[in-house]
């Protein structure tokens, strides 16, 4: 899953208000952003397998760091402390942001074919939505749009036209979905995990700018 992870990020909003938006952004993508991170030095390791299936030609073979479930449980956790930093609500916005990290696994265990370990590299589970495009990418969508939804009634704008901000990047993020789904599969590993590091960074600087025109960045 990739703009899907993003609904949580807004659903979780209402949650802890003093969370800055681009905060929860880079919470849902934790996990990618250090499977990216170690599949660039060969850590962790993928194919790129053009038809692997329809929706994604990732062949993710080996991941136990990052999409392990102990991995994850303890990304989230270390992820999560960050949070305290926040002002208001310190153990609100903890369980808020861990909770946010670690709704990335559970995502990708509903559209990844088997690949997530439960114990080291072994025990692998997925329920593979992949397969289907028709499938996997409306509930895409339709996961974006109802946390989209949730934080735009839950976290009114504060400023005029910030609902209209906020509804221009949530079309946006939905037109890079449709790019992303059917345009050719990255070339290598490295250029993957580059471009997921490069995407992930410029969505997160633009939820802060929504938040901020929304008048909501602290809630």
């Amino acid at each position: 899953m990739f703009i899907g992870h993003y609904g949580p990020a807004f659903a979780a909003k209402p949650l802890a208000r003093p969370v800055p938006l681009w905060l929860l952004f880079v919470a849902v993508q934790w996990l990618d952003v250090c499977w990216s991170v170690l599949v660039l030095p060969g850590i962790e390791k993928l194919r790129i397998v053009p038809g692997f299936t329809e929706g994604s030609a990732l062949d993710l073979y080996y991941m136990p760091f990052t999409h392990g479930l102990a991995g994850a449980l303890a990304l989230s956790a270390v992820f999560g402390l960050l949070a305290l930093f926040v002002r208001d609500r310190r153990a609100a916005a903890v369980a808020v942001v861990a909770g946010a990290v670690f709704s990335h696994w559970l995502l990708d265990l509903v559209v990844h074919v088997p690949d997530l370990p439960l114990i080291g590299d072994s025990l692998k589970v997925g329920f593979g939505l992949w397969r289907w495009l028709w499938i996997s990418l409306p509930l895409e969508l339709a996961t974006l749009l109802a946390g989209a939804l949730l934080y735009a009634r839950r976290v009114p704008s504060k400023t005029r036209r910030g609902d209209l901000w906020l509804w221009l990047f949530v079309a946006a993020m939905a037109g890079l979905e449709l790019y992303v789904a059917f345009a050719p599969p990255p070339a290598t590993p490295p250029a993957q995990a580059q471009n997921a590091l490069l995407v992930y960074a410029l969505l997160a600087l633009a939820a802060g700018l929504v938040d901020r025109a929304r008048g909501t960045l602290r809630g």
